[in-house]
């Protein structure tokens, strides 16, 4: 896994679209206690049951490779 150039920025955007999205749809309402792993993991599990992402294999599915699939869907949004 390589890690993007400014993947830090892109978790950030990611979960904001995914929050939004997560909103749109009415599936989610997230509050301010929710830590950003629950965030991340959540809004990972949303897209990946919407087809909006590609699941990561069962073995290599942790935070951090969420992170990645989550920042890699940022940078391909338009903004």
């Amino acid at each position: 896994m390589k890690k993007l150039k400014n993947e830090k920025e892109l978790v950030k955007k990611a979960i904001a679209m995914g929050k939004a999205y997560g909103e749109a749809r009415g599936v989610v309402e997230f509050e301010p206690t929710d830590s950003a792993e629950e965030k991340i993991e959540y809004i990972y599990r949303l897209l990946v049951h919407d087809n909006v992402i590609q699941p990561l294999p069962n073995d290599q599915l942790s935070q951090q490779a969420m992170r990645h699939r989550l920042a890699i869907w940022a940078s391909k949004s338009p903004d």
